[in-house]
């Protein structure tokens, strides 16, 4: 079996794989260093299979081809990718201005994803593809890359939110038919900070 397929299993609770991304950097906010889940190259071939980025056999074939150094220099790629745009998700939710070296790394990254891509005819209208870059090492951070640059210009940035618990923070599309969605998962951070009041009630009383 190989390393990807042995990488651990994502958490996507946040509608998009850019703000999915963002989540790999698990409990960013809390007191203590937060958990990075992106660990390794396989983690992150994982990671993009996970969301429907790569196939299997391409993310079994592009594991094998990897060189460690490789394999490293596009882990910290995606890395910094993942805190630009943290920076810019949490300024935007904070009402602030996105900080400038965000901007900076997503516009060096863009750029060089546009020099990859080849525009294409796909019988009804022109495309941007990554076509001849699926064996390249580089090829998910360049999946990730466009994917992320479609929420950033689309009005999905609209419903935008981050989880109630404010250890946590993840980052995920309010698609409630009410907008209310206050937690990444309910059935974690809901339960918890639900049981975080109780205990504080319970103090009080």
């Amino acid at each position: 079996m190989s390393p990807v397929a042995e990488s651990r299993v994502f958490k996507l609770s946040g509608g998009h794989p850019a703000l999915d991304l963002v989540n790999t950097l698990d409990w960013r906010f809390r007191d203590r260093e937060p958990d990075e889940l992106l660990a390794s190259y396989a983690d992150l071939l994982g990671f993009v299979e996970q969301c429907n980025l790569l196939k299997q056999r391409q993310a079994r074939q592009l594991e094998r081809d990897a060189s460690v150094s490789e394999g490293e220099r596009v882990l910290s790629e995606a890395r910094q990718l993942r805190e630009a745009l943290a920076g810019i998700f949490y300024a935007q939710l904070d009402g602030h201005d996105p900080p400038a070296g965000a901007l900076r790394t997503l516009e060096r990254l863009f750029k060089q994803l546009r020099e990859r891509q080849k525009l294409t005819w796909d019988g009804a209208r022109c495309r941007w593809n990554l076509s001849g870059m699926e064996d390249s090492q580089d090829f998910p951070l360049w999946l990730l890359a466009r994917s992320a640059s479609k929420l950033l210009l689309s009005s999905d940035m609209q419903m935008l939110r981050s989880c109630g618990d404010p250890e946590c923070g993840w980052l995920f599309l309010d698609t409630s038919k009410n907008h209310s969605r206050r937690w990444c998962d309910m059935k974690v951070c809901g339960n918890r900070m639900k049981a975080r009041r109780f205990k504080a009630q319970q103090r009080e009383g």
